[in-house]
């Protein structure tokens, strides 16, 4: 099969042919057929989380069940699935008291006497989170799937399997924003404009998006920001303390820098509380004012993947764009085959897109 392959930190993903085995035990054999491209893999390929080379990324997609393993009960060939980096075993601590996406699982591998999923020449090419989705076909563990309904788009159903479930997730299961309240998104890529969504979804009554690019904040209006703030046209804290007389009741930082973490913290209201959503760079420590924390009983809390019970969440999150009360349509900025991956990277990182969706079927 084809897939991009990440060969070393800066360097451009290639093309390349790969062999993936066949599904064993409760291993399943995806088609994709859509892939988003997410922020987070390119952290890895910047060197800024590490990864070991040679390995395909990729995490964010859609597919078709092409083949199972002889103990899988969740899916069968033919079924439309979304696929999560939130593998679950389902019986460590963390997953019997209701929180999967934190599972001690270590995402179900395969054992040190197994056969790798993907090779190259007989040599193992690593799997990222899992999935590996930027490839033509995944083997994953069934517990990492979810079936969903026919008649919902791949393409769109692809950005729920990461940044639409991190985002919504992050304010609707996370923060529980209340109907009413005030929030405050640092960023519009995909993960802010999603929980930018999920803040509308919950009935705030002001969304104020921050960015410092004009397109992507004219995309947080249309997708339910009430309020902008260019932060790069003065102190965005300053501009939403003066907008909501004193903070916010809620922030989230979907960006994944120390400033804006200490921003989304310091916007806050009495007994507001900030969500950091972004991956900030590993080591990099956040500075908070003790004062507001005691005093002010404000809270600096972080959301693993939407705190997620994806094969609950995700065909909920189908259900609420099926209805038109979550927009995904507005999210692709654009389509790119496979061969497309390293110019999706750099529009994103340019501020281009708010998604990049890459069909592979």
């Amino acid at each position: 099969m084809k897939a991009a392959v990440f060969r070393g930190v800066n360097q451009p993903l290639t093309i390349e042919d790969v062999d993936i085995d066949n599904p064993k035990g409760r291993e399943v054999l995806v088609r994709t057929v859509a892939s988003g491209v997410c922020h987070s893999d390119l952290h890895f390929v910047e060197g800024l989380w590490p990864f070991m080379p040679p390995a395909i990324l990729g995490h964010e997609a859609a597919g078709i069940v092409e083949e199972v393993g002889d103990r899988v009960t969740a899916v069968k060939p033919g079924d439309h699935v979304i696929s999560c980096l939130s593998v679950f075993c389902g019986d460590c601590a963390q997953c019997l008291t209701g929180h999967p996406n934190r599972c001690l699982s270590g995402g179900m591998p395969r054992g040190a006497g197994e056969p790798p999923r993907l090779t190259q020449n007989g040599s193992p090419i690593n799997q990222f989170a899992n999935l590996s989705a930027y490839a033509e076909k995944m083997l994953v563990h069934e517990n990492a799937l979810v079936r969903i309904r026919d008649d919902m788009p791949l393409d769109r159903a692809a950005l729920i399997g990461c940044g639409v479930l991190t985002g919504v997730g992050a304010a609707l299961r996370t923060a529980r924003v209340e109907p009413g309240s005030t929030v405050a998104v640092f960023g519009a890529g995909g993960v802010g404009l999603s929980a930018i969504q999920g803040a509308r979804i919950a009935g705030a009554r002001m969304i104020i998006a921050v960015d410092v690019v004009e397109s992507k904040l004219a995309t947080a209006r249309e997708l339910g920001a009430t309020h902008i703030v260019d932060a790069s046209s003065g102190d965005p804290v300053m501009k939403i303390r003066e907008m909501t007389n004193g903070g916010v009741d809620y922030s989230f930082e979907a960006i994944g820098l120390k400033i804006t973490g200490e921003q989304a913290f310091d916007c806050l209201g009495t007994g507001g509380t900030a969500t950091l959503i972004g991956m900030v760079p590993l080591g990099q420590k956040l500075e908070l004012d003790a004062r507001h924390l005691l005093f002010g009983e404000r809270k600096m809390q972080g959301s693993v993947m939407g705190s997620n019970r994806f094969r609950v969440d995700m065909p909920q999150y189908i259900d609420f764009y099926m209805q038109g009360r979550l927009k995904l349509d507005e999210m692709i900025t654009r389509k790119g085959r496979l061969e497309d991956v390293n110019e999706a990277f750099r529009a994103m990182k340019a501020g281009e897109v708010a998604r990049t969706v890459l069909m592979l079927d």
